[in-house]
């Protein structure tokens, strides 16, 4: 099911990438390219829930949906990550963490798929909260301003950045401590 209305939403979050990129290289002041950039990605990581709640709802999952879902959102990270780095909003290091675990955990959740026993990697809580701190984090640095007059974005976004690496760490230690069991087994 390639086009339904659930996987256009999917396909919405990774074709949104080159807008919030593009959107720094306009001749606008610095300000209203934060605030276009900002709106562009809360709304595409909102439709991360609503694509899944419309496939529930309108009775269209699909594997395809349930492959692509989880590549946009780290397409839509991992670019956004970038940008904060460009723009020496974020730390360098934070973005090598939260990326380097995406790559890893993919990998890892691939091997177990392969070998019979991704249910041992199968989504966390652990790894959902992780998820809401980055999708909140990142709109906070890309805005990089006073929300509401008072609401310091930038000092607020870093501290969530940074917690988001710290779950992004521990996230990976649990999904690994879960997949060790399997791995030893295999290995033998």
């Amino acid at each position: 099911m390639f086009l339904t209305i659930p996987t256009i939403m999917t396909w919405m979050r990774i074709i949104a990438i080159p807008l919030i990129v593009g959107v720094f290289y306009l001749p606008l002041p610095t300000d209203t390219c934060n605030l276009i950039a900002t709106v562009l990605f809360v709304i595409f990581a909102l439709t991360d829930w609503l694509d899944g709640y419309l496939a529930r709802k309108l009775n269209q999952m699909s594997s395809f949906g349930a492959f692509l879902d989880p590549v946009a959102d780290k397409f839509l990270v991992c670019a956004s990550l970038l940008i904060l780095v460009h723009l020496q909003r974020a730390d360098v290091f934070v973005a090598l963490i939260i990326i380097g675990r995406e790559i890893a955990i993919s990998a890892l959740r691939e091997w177990m798929a392969q070998i019979g026993a991704s249910k041992s990697v199968a989504v966390h809580i652990l790894g959902k909260l992780k998820t809401t701190v980055q999708m909140v984090a990142i709109p906070f640095l890309l805005f990089d301003g006073l929300l509401f007059g008072f609401i310091d974005t930038h000092l607020w976004g870093t501290v969530l950045i940074w917690v988001a690496a710290v779950l992004t760490v521990w996230s990976m230690i649990y999904y690994l401590q879960k997949a060790l069991p399997e791995i030893r087994a295999k290995v033998k």
